[in-house]
């Protein structure tokens, strides 16, 4: 009985010890996916607010005291005016001590601090909660002193070891793979002509040869600098959208990329939009015309505009100072077909109007409708009557030559072909064109550069716009990467492209690009223009830029 009861008690024993290890393991689970909360939400084990003590007493909790608002999505820091912030994933903060020649290992980031003690996991709490760096040490006074109880900073400390040890997909010692997406019901025309912009601006940068980076360099920045091949991988999408997904996922697995760079796209990109979120792939100002409403709330996905949605909130505040005289009565009529880009447009402009007490009809038109569908829904807009024309040039051009519409008349700019849009010379006078870019003879100069660059690689030039966007991205990723220096890491391409675009001088089609933080969309505004009666001139503003 003895052996037995010392037998039992040794099955119970090494079980309690499997069941500890498992336990372990799965805290250990918890406590980084609780570290993460801690870092990019500021919650706590608890599901209270962090909360931090500036150095000039100010306290802050909750998404203010989140360690992402400076040290950024990737851990790897970032600049306040002069100031960097250093990296702070593990293999930055617990690296021995080395001078700057003795750290090749460690990619190249701004604010990297190699010549100082490694952090330990005591120093680390102390440095968070005491302000003192691993040799004890003030640290700089924007560097908050942060409640952490033991659980929280032991789920704090996991989450930045394992933070940014993923290698990036898409990037070899020579090579640095893209991909560019195609949709099955992209414009041909205007897929070719970006294709052709990448192709050439491709063949380019690679014109010089290309050879492995040596591992020790000159001093400092220099150092680092990573020379790389860009291959550019085209992923041509088939079928309906709820299968695009899987066939990405193939592509992907067959071609890692570093980032998806412009592409081009039909009536949805959500599919695309969605992928990207879901496998942390940048997607660097695809040519859509409607892109997701709600991007803000993501981060890999960034686009020069919100497209069409911007133009129906330009429309929307052109009609709201129409109709800011009360004694002015009529209805707002839409004319849009039905499964183009232009009826979420349309929806949002309805929703926008409907908030404000404004009346709305709209006039779905069959996709292969003919132009009379187009002429009976005119026929029930009234002289008073407000109408919003979200039509392509085939439609425009089929409207009635010698009478126009209603007195007060807005169409879609994006949709309708701008400046160009063959709208009947009866329709002019009385028709404001939603405008989502500088004004033509405002961005002259700045569209230049692209279409001197398109001249001498004798790039035919089928539409300008998604052209110049095409030659925008790719120069924003090319001067993005030069920054960058050697650390290809997805979160961090986002980051700097985010930090470097408002400083960008040449910016195509429009005035000024910038991305703040939470923002997914560089230019906000736009303008409400009509025709001029000067035939040189094109168009001219009858309304200064709007911002939503």
């Amino acid at each position: 009985m003895p052996r037995a009861h010392a037998l039992l008690r040794t099955a119970v024993i090494a079980l309690l010890y499997i069941a500890s290890i498992a336990s372990a393991t799965a805290d250990g689970a918890v406590d980084t996916d609780l570290g993460e909360r801690i870092y990019r939400q500021g919650i706590l084990s608890s599901g209270k607010l962090l909360e931090a003590t500036r150095e000039d007493g100010l306290r802050v909790e909750g998404t203010e005291a989140a360690c992402i608002n400076c040290h950024q999505h990737s851990g790897l820091g970032s600049r306040e005016g002069r100031i960097s912030i250093p990296p702070i994933t593990g293999r930055y903060l617990f690296h021995p001590r080395a001078s700057s020649g003795e750290i090749q290992e460690l990619p190249f980031v701004e604010g990297i601090r190699a010549d100082r003690d490694p952090y330990t996991d005591a120093t680390l709490a102390r440095a968070i909660r005491d302000g003192l760096d691993s040799g004890g040490k003030p640290l700089h006074y924007l560097m908050p002193q942060f409640d952490l109880n033991d659980t929280d900073m032991t789920a704090l400390t996991a989450y930045l070891k394992r933070l940014g040890q993923r290698k990036s997909p898409g990037v070899t010692e020579t090579v640095l793979h893209f991909a560019t997406i195609i949709t099955p019901d992209a414009d041909p025309v205007k897929a070719g002509g970006m294709l052709d912009v990448l192709e050439n601006y491709f063949a380019v940068k690679n014109t010089f040869p290309i050879g492995a980076t040596p591992s020790l360099r000159s001093s400092r920045k220099m150092m680092f600098m990573a020379n790389r091949h860009w291959q550019l991988h085209v992923w041509r999408l088939s079928g309906p959208p709820d299968s695009w997904q899987r066939q990405l996922e193939r592509h992907l697995a067959e071609e890692p990329v570093l980032a998806v760079l412009s592409g081009m796209g039909g009536t949805t990109w959500a599919p695309i939009h969605t992928f990207c979120e879901h496998e942390a792939i940048p997607c660097i100002f695809p040519n859509v015309e409607v892109p997701p409403a709600d991007a803000d709330k993501d981060f890999y996905s960034l686009y020069f505009s919100k497209g069409l949605l911007l133009e129906a909130a330009l429309i929307a505040q052109g009609i709201t100072d129409t109709t800011g005289d009360k004694s002015r009565k009529g209805e707002v009529h839409q004319i849009v077909r039905a499964g183009d880009n232009g009826e979420p447009a349309a929806q949002a402009l309805t929703a926008s109007l409907e908030h404000q007490g404004i009346t709305v009809r709209n006039h779905l038109i069959a996709r292969h409708a003919a132009s009379q569908d187009i002429a009976a829904a005119l026929g029930q807009v009234a002289p008073e009557d407000i109408l919003v024309l979200w039509l392509r040039p085939a439609d425009l051009a089929t409207l009635d030559t010698a009478h126009a519409g209603p007195a007060s008349v807005f169409m879609s700019g994006l949709l309708g072909g701008l400046e160009r849009a063959p709208l009947p010379a009866a329709w002019r006078p009385g028709t404001r064109i939603a405008y989502p870019f500088n004004l033509p003879e405002l961005r002259r100069g700045s569209v230049d550069y692209a279409r001197g660059w398109f001249a001498i690689r004798r790039i035919p030039v089928v539409d300008e716009q998604v052209q110049a966007d095409t030659y925008l991205a790719c120069g924003l990723l090319a001067e993005t990467l030069s920054h960058m220096s050697d650390t290809f890491v997805r979160d961090y391409l986002v980051e700097r492209l985010q930090g470097m675009i408002e400083h960008r001088v040449v910016t195509g089609y429009y005035p000024h690009l910038a991305l703040a933080s939470g923002q997914r969309f560089a230019s906000k505004g736009g303008y409400l223009v009509q025709f001029s009666s000067d035939k040189g001139k094109g168009v001219v503003p009858v309304s200064g830029w709007i911002r939503p």
